[in-house]
């Protein structure tokens, strides 16, 4: 009796609990992938530390091309930069090589709900600095994995891939 006793009662248990609901795999396979690379503006000048808005040193005009050939196989829908002309210098190259002109984005509003409905199922360049660039990942993934990049970095790559309200991300650095 004990035992028929157990095994109703572990029975009832069982099918009254809820179980998290798992990923509905047709749901997957129709979400939009957006996939988002994510950069810094490459070396400025910093020959004059009151100019706020200064230009790529000759190094980092050669980094701009260098991403430009990074990314010769991808095909951007959208390509982002925060208003300064080192944003928009770095991303010069690989929009005149897509054909995709340049957008400008708000730094203190990465991932608003306007950015996240143009750019869901497409595939997108943003490049910012060193403190905007991790912020916009974070934004992104919905959680605070990355902290500010080292004023010397200008090589980290980081790639979000979006499907539903899943993401990944790998981070990455080039020279």
């Amino acid at each position: 009796m004990k035992f028929f006793f157990a095994l109703t009662f572990s029975f009832l248990f069982l099918f009254s609990c809820e179980f998290p609901k798992q990923p509905d795999i047709e749901d997957m396979k129709t979400a939009p992938i957006s996939t988002y690379y994510l950069i810094r503006h490459a070396e400025k000048d910093r020959s004059n530390p009151a100019e706020r808005d200064p230009e790529l040193t000759e190094e980092g005009a050669a980094r701009a091309v260098r991403w430009a050939q990074l990314f010769r196989d991808i095909t951007f829908d959208e390509i982002y930069t925060t208003d300064y002309k080192r944003t928009r210098q770095t991303a010069h190259t690989v929009s005149v090589q897509s054909e995709v002109k340049l957008t400008p984005y708000d730094a203190n509003r990465p991932y608003s709900e306007d950015f996240q409905e143009r750019t869901t199922g497409k595939t997108v360049l943003v490049v910012g600095h060193s403190n905007t660039t991790p912020a916009f990942v974070n934004a992104i993934i919905g959680e605070e994995r990355f902290s500010d990049l080292p004023d010397d970095d200008n090589g980290s790559l980081f790639i979000v891939t979006k499907v539903g309200n899943e993401s990944t991300v790998q981070h990455l650095h080039v020279d």
